[in-house]
């Protein structure tokens, strides 16, 4: 499997379907596959995670050869790519490469991971990739791009693809400076919570701007945070079950009590 190519891989992404980041991940498809779909939103999608659009229509462009923008979100994508543009399914569906990592609790908002979430849900093996950077203005898309195809191929046929997607994170560091791949645990991450930023337009009406906040606190080891600001390669693996086991058990134990 880490040598083969794949027969077919449909690509998507939350930043739209001229983002510089899905031409990275083309290249890196191509370097996979022998066919390559694309099937991305007219325009950016971020904190979208997996909404799907139900109350209205969409619009769908072809943009060339096996390559559409829909006029919806990722998970719209997904669902369009795999139900009405596609003859078959893919062997696997990249998302990304994400201007900007998706670590910790963010990843809940990430549109990028919402479309390999609903890869998965659909039973397509899917993994979200993204681009950690700490100045906005400078993204190494080559380290991305360098590293890729390599971290992808160690990692199919390792038995995740029908239980989970995976969410990789590449670091602000030249390629050929990352660590090794770390298999890490979601964590924390560095979101403390969602602002509401009230403003005033010319007219003098209220409107409102909402944006992520973070935070600078230690992480704990092995969590993807800590790995990828260290200069390592991430690769959490997620899954639907968001149970929170141990306060299962104690809050059984608290009604027995009752």
């Amino acid at each position: 499997m880490p040598d083969a190519r794949l027969e077919r891989i449909l690509i998507t992404n939350d930043d739209g379907i001229d983002a510089p980041g899905l031409a990275v991940l083309e290249e890196v498809a191509r370097e996979l596959a022998d066919e390559v779909w694309v099937v991305a939103p007219d325009h950016d999608q971020s904190g979208i995670s997996t909404a799907i659009s139900i109350h209205h229509p969409l619009r769908v462009t072809k943009r060339g050869e096996r390559r559409f923008s829909v006029s919806g979100t990722p998970a719209d994508c997904v669902a369009m790519a795999l139900q009405q543009l596609m003859d078959k399914p893919p062997k696997l569906l990249l998302s990304g490469i994400n201007k900007g990592a998706n670590l910790g609790v963010e990843t809940l908002f990430s549109g990028t991971v919402g479309a390999a979430m609903t890869g998965l849900l659909m039973g397509v093996p899917s993994i979200a990739l993204s681009q950690y950077f700490t100045r906005r203005s400078f993204v190494r898309w080559d380290t991305a791009r360098a590293l890729a195809p390599g971290v992808i191929r160690q990692l199919l046929g390792k038995g995740w693809e029908q239980s989970a997607c995976l969410n990789i994170n590449f670091p602000d560091v030249p390629a050929d400076e990352a660590g090794p791949i770390q298999i890490t645990c979601q964590g924390a991450g560095r979101m403390d919570g969602v602002d509401a930023i009230e403003r005033t337009d010319f007219r003098e009406a209220r409107y409102y701007w909402l944006s992520i906040t973070r935070h600078q606190h230690p992480e704990a080891v092995d969590t993807e945070t800590q790995v990828v600001t260290q200069g390592g390669v991430s690769v959490t693996p997620l899954e639907f079950d968001r149970t929170a086991i141990s306060l299962r058990e104690q809050l059984r134990t608290a009604l027995q009590s009752i």
